[in-house]
């Protein structure tokens, strides 16, 4: 039996906008301003939850 892998991307834990971007930024004063193939991938996967955790403006009616 085939199974089909997920595309959605899941998040281990609760964390508002905020606490990621801190993250995001502590990966970049770590790095030294270039980041190595490993944290290109923690990058994305950063950029992605924190686009998931920011606040949604709201549509005008």
């Amino acid at each position: 039996m085939l199974h089909s892998m997920s595309t959605t991307v899941a998040f281990a834990s609760e964390r508002s906008a905020d606490e990621v971007n801190e993250e995001i930024r502590a990966l970049w004063r770590r790095s030294g301003g270039t980041l190595s193939v490993e944290q290109r991938e923690e990058y994305q996967r950063l950029v992605l939850e924190w686009a998931a955790a920011a606040p949604q403006p709201e549509k005008a009616a």
